[in-house]
C-alpha cells in the first residue's frame, strides 16, 4: 500500500499487544510487551487512547486488521472479535494477517523459516523462498534445529540461527508490504487443535 490509508490493526496473539492507529500519514502505535494475557481487559482502552492521539474516529478507517495466529487459542478470539465488531458498526472491510505474515513481511532474506513457540519443545512453522510461503506445521524442536535456513520469530527462542524481532515495530510494515486481501470476514489460524479439543477426543 503506498497510498496513504486510515486503519486500525490489533495483534493479541501472544504475550503482549499491539494496537496501530493509521490516519493518512500519521501513526499512533501502542504497544505492551508483556500484558499477562489480559488483552480482553486493556484492550479497547488501548485503541480508544490510540484513536484520540491520532485524532480519529473508528468510522474513518479504511479497514480494520487483526492478526489470526497461530499464538494463543484465547488472544487470537479476543482480537478478531474486536475487530469484526468495529467492522459491522463502521460498514468497511477487514484484513487478516497471520503471525506467519506478520515476521515474514519484515524480513529481508530471500530463503528463512519463520517459528512461533507452541510449548513442550514444539514450534508453529511456515518456510518462505522467493516470497512463497510453505504450508504451515506444527513440528518438534528438533526439526526445527535441522533446519539450515535462517529462523524468525518475535520470542525469546533457544534455537541457533535465530533472530528476535521486535513485534511492536511490526505491524505497520506488514500492511504496507503484503498484498493482504480485504474482505467482509476474517478467520483464526491455529495450525493444531487446542488442547480442550484434544482431550475430548482422546475421551
Amino acid at each position: 500500500m503506498t497510498e496513504p490509508f486510515s486503519c486500525i490493526a490489533v495483534d493479541t496473539s501472544s504475550r503482549y499487544l499491539t494496537v496501530l492507529v493509521q490516519k493518512g500519514d500519521k501513526r499512533v502505535l501502542r504497544y505492551t510487551p508483556e500484558c499477562a494475557m489480559r488483552h480482553s481487559v486493556i484492550l479497547m482502552d488501548e485503541i480508544d487512547a490510540a484513536l484520540k492521539e491520532a485524532g480519529m474516529e473508528p468510522q474513518e478507517a479504511d479497514f480494520f486488521t487483526a492478526v489470526t495466529g497461530p499464538g494463543s487459542f484465547t488472544g487470537i478470539r479476543i482480537g478478531i472479535s474486536a475487530v469484526k465488531g468495529f467492522a459491522l458498526a463502521c460498514g468497511k472491510p477487514m484484513m487478516g494477517i497471520t503471525s506467519f505474515q506478520l515476521l515474514a513481511d519484515n524480513v529481508k532474506a530471500d530463503a528463512f523459516h519463520v517459528v512461533i513457540d507452541a510449548g513442550h519443545d514444539h514450534y508453529y512453522v511456515q518456510g518462505y523462498e522467493g516470497g512463497s510461503g510453505t504450508e504451515p506445521a506444527y513440528v518438534s524442536g528438533d526439526t526445527v534445529r535441522a533446519y539450515a535456513e535462517p529462523l524468525y520469530g518475535f520470542e525469546d527462542l533457544p534455537l541457533d540461527n535465530y533472530t528476535k524481532l521486535n513485534p511492536g515495530d511490526m505491524l505497520e510494515g506488514a500492511i504496507r508490504s503484503w498484498k493482504h486481501p480485504l474482505g467482509d470476514a476474517i478467520s483464526a489460524l491455529y495450525v493444531r487443535k487446542s488442547q480442550a479439543e484434544e482431550a475430548r477426543e482422546c475421551r
